[in-house]
């Protein structure tokens, strides 16, 4: 890496000597505009608007425009002019919280090298950050723009995150905040559930950026006069949900599905809040229903014993009447053997 700018960090009387470095860099596949019959490249020339004439950067000046077609034009001299107190110091403003500024002012990236014989401070400023647990908000200069900035600590090196100024953010301003839009506590529920579905610790090395890698294999595959191999087809993106529940149900089970889990949720896990809500209403109503059985089976069994002693009549009665049958029928079998032997 090349250092892009020298100065020192102000930390109270303490000054420590750095070295800022990009810390970051864009990957994407950059072009050059060409002529398509020969592939000539194509360039442009700075001319005048006024006479024609193709102008040297030397000669090119800022201008602001004022409005009606009048121009102020302002030159080196006049930027040299400007109060950047801080053209060559990082000053230390405060230590804050680092979840007390919001990551849409964050900008650019740099590293902090020590310079010279300042690693000593360097490292006693960085394990003061660590062990405070803050970052701290500072002012620089960089590219002749006083900006805000935050340090913090990243990887053993001091990092150093330009910021937005606030009236750089632009306020949202879209109908549907003022619509009177209320969400039902099912929807709301089964759409946390679909976001602890897909919960999980995030690993940047994951992801990649596809179509950057099927771009360079179309340029290597020009390169060597090969065919080109087609990527997998990506999944089309589904269609607006007409029921929104639906969706969402469909959405939890795809993502479990996704991390290897049984289908309709058979694992064993916590139960989402609408399957919670379902459960208790399931058990309440068996908890009633066991209630009034137990209601009824006193009186049931009262009923059982008013009626065993008739049971017990009924049953004494039976082997009486039995006998008395069999002892009538028994003349009758009497005769039928009379009677046999006379026919014989």
């Amino acid at each position: 890496m090349r250092a892009i700018w020298k100065g020192a960090v102000s930390f109270g009387l303490v000054s420590i000597a750095v070295k800022l470095y990009s810390a970051t860099e864009e990957k994407d596949i950059r072009f050059h505009q060409v002529h398509r019959e020969d592939g000539g490249r194509i360039k442009y020339k700075r001319t005048c608007s006024i006479d024609g004439e193709e102008v040297t950067y030397d000669d090119i000046a800022k201008g602001y425009d004022i409005g009606g077609g009048e121009m102020v034009i302002l030159t080196d001299e006049d930027f040299a002019d400007l109060p950047l107190s801080t053209s060559r110091a990082i000053d230390v403003l405060e230590f804050v919280p680092a979840d007390q500024v919001d990551p849409i002012l964050y900008n650019k990236a740099y590293f902090l090298e020590p310079d010279g014989s300042a690693t000593k401070p360097y490292v006693l400023l960085r394990d003061a950050l660590l062990d405070s647990e803050r970052v701290a908000i500072v002012k620089v200069a960089l590219r002749q723009r006083e900006q805000l900035a935050t340090l913090r600590v990243r990887e053993g090196v001091l990092l150093l995150n330009t910021m937005l100024w606030p009236d750089e953010v632009r306020r949202p301003d879209f109908g549907f905040l003022d619509e009177d839009l209320k969400v039902r506590p099912p929807e709301l529920a089964m759409a946390s559930s679909l976001i602890d579905s897909m919960t999980g610790d995030f690993e940047p090395d994951a992801f990649t950026d596809d179509y950057r890698a099927a771009l360079q294999e179309v340029i290597d595959a020009k390169v060597e006069g090969r065919e080109v191999v087609q990527p997998e087809e990506v999944e089309e993106a589904p269609a607006a949900a007409v029921d929104l529940m639906a969706a969402l149900k469909a959405s939890v089970e795809r993502a479990r599905s996704a991390r290897g889990e049984p289908a309709g949720g058979g694992r064993a896990a916590e139960p989402t809040p609408i399957s919670a809500a379902r459960s208790a209403q399931k058990k309440a109503a068996e908890k009633k229903a066991a209630e009034k059985k137990a209601a009824k089976a006193p009186a049931k069994k009262t009923a059982e014993k008013k009626a065993a002693p008739k049971k017990a009549a009924a049953k004494k009665a039976a082997p009486k009447k039995a006998a008395g049958a069999e002892k009538k029928a028994a003349p009758k079998k009497t005769a039928a053997k009379k009677t046999t032997r006379k026919t014989a």
